[in-house]
């Protein structure tokens, strides 16, 4: 992969965070490619944290049901009938170590209801690398956001990942003309040349 001097500029490690997006029991036991998400978005986290990129976790925690948005209560409890029950099912399957940083959020979008666009201004981040579970949820809804708010979205292709396939793929597809589409490796290639 030939990089440009533009795209290896907004992919500058000094100016990136990483966004880990639900990597949560439930959503992981229930992917189409548990396996082969789990190694790309950990092989993400491993280079991030070498080279100092902030590493970032979302996390669902649902509100008191009387508090709940009704749209999402009832959005939420059909994506829910979906899905494969597991143990812990809120629970991060990837822990969070060292500096890293975990936000509570109630919606699929981190900017909502969170100090998370603070963070990122407080701390020159200008490019947003997100890696996570749903492609066509949570995921696309935050890399909508982030372009939105003038950041960078970057979207790690083979480290984001759906229950549904056919979503998934049509996520990124629609995404392909409006942010930054990566595999890992090339993310690593750019990151290599810092």
């Amino acid at each position: 992969m030939e990089i440009d001097n533009e795209l290896k500029e907004i992919l500058n490690p000094g100016k990136s965070a990483l966004l880990v997006w639900d990597v949560q029991n439930m959503l992981v036991h229930n992917i189409f490619n548990t396996d082969a998400f789990l190694e790309k978005t950990n092989q993400v986290i491993s280079l991030a944290k070498e080279l100092n990129v902030p590493v970032i976790f979302s996390k669902i925690v649902p509100l008191p049901e009387r508090f709940e948005s009704p749209v999402r209560r009832y959005f939420f409890r059909k994506r829910l009938s979906t899905l494969t029950p597991v143990p812990d099912g809120y629970e991060l399957t990837i822990k969070p170590t060292g500096n890293d940083i975990v936000i509570p959020k109630n919606t699929a979008s981190i900017f909502i209801g969170t100090n998370f666009e603070m963070l990122l201004r407080n701390a020159g981040i200008t490019t947003l690398i997100i890696v996570g579970i749903a492609t066509e949820i949570g995921v696309e809804s935050s890399g909508r956001d982030a372009s939105s708010r003038g950041f960078f979205p970057v979207i790690i292709t083979d480290a984001v990942s759906s229950y549904n396939p056919e979503a998934h793929y049509r996520s990124l597809m629609n995404l392909k003309s409006m942010m930054i589409l990566l595999k890992a490796e090339e993310l690593s290639e750019v990151w290599k040349q810092h």
